[in-house]
């Protein structure tokens, strides 16, 4: 991001007073960056899918690849009309299109960094798939979190009645089953509370401060 700005005040001071341009320099660069930078986005199209890091490295190499096609365009044109404009005006473009791309995909980095819930979950239908299983009478102080890029966690407090209390690691395997079954959750922390002992007027979601 702080790239693409800079991109666009160099692009705009050039814009202002064109600079002198070696075209075929340009074009010839521009042609090796192309080809490196097309190999390289194909190589890493298959596996972007799963992984963030490797989704960034794609996203940059063909956006590259892009830039790379505008920049022979624009080293022709400098060759053939002398529009030295096109430099600066292509370096504006290639600056709005990494800014595009970044901060269309900075959202899932940072709300992993922050521990935000997972955006394909409905915490409700955690909470109700918890509640159906056998034992379970409430469910409380659910803190539902990205931990790994495709990875969510959950811990909660479980409450269950005291005389099943002898049945909290069989209650909680259920309780685990479901969760993986349903939600792919694999890593969850869960807290049991006899009915006579449980916090009263807890909240479903998170502590109240």
């Amino acid at each position: 991001i702080v790239i693409g700005f800079y991109l666009i005040y160099e692009g705009g001071m050039r814009m202002i007073d064109p600079p002198e341009v070696m075209g075929w320099t340009v074009v010839i660069l521009g042609g090796i960056a192309l080809v490196v930078d097309t190999l390289t986005a194909m190589l890493t199209y298959s596996m972007q899918k799963g992984s963030v890091n490797i989704r960034a490295l794609f996203l940059h190499n063909l956006s590259d690849a892009l830039a790379s096609v505008a920049v022979i365009v624009g080293g022709t044109l400098i060759i053939l009309y002398d529009m030295r404009w096109v430099d600066p005006a292509i370096t504006i473009g290639i600056a709005l299109y990494i800014l595009y791309l970044s901060f269309t995909e900075i959202g899932g980095p940072i709300r992993t960094l922050m521990l935000g819930s997972p955006p394909d979950i409905d915490g409700n239908d955690v909470v109700r798939a918890i509640q159906s299983v056998d034992g379970v009478v409430n469910v409380h102080h659910v803190h539902l979190w990205q931990m790994q890029e495709n990875t969510a966690a959950l811990d909660c407090h479980i409450v269950v009645e005291r005389d099943r209390m002898g049945e909290a690691d069989k209650i909680k395997e259920n309780v685990k089953s479901v969760l993986h079954e349903r939600f792919s959750i694999e890593h969850s922390t869960l807290e049991f509370e006899a009915t006579d002992n449980a916090h009263q007027e807890a909240q479903v979601f998170g502590h109240r401060s």
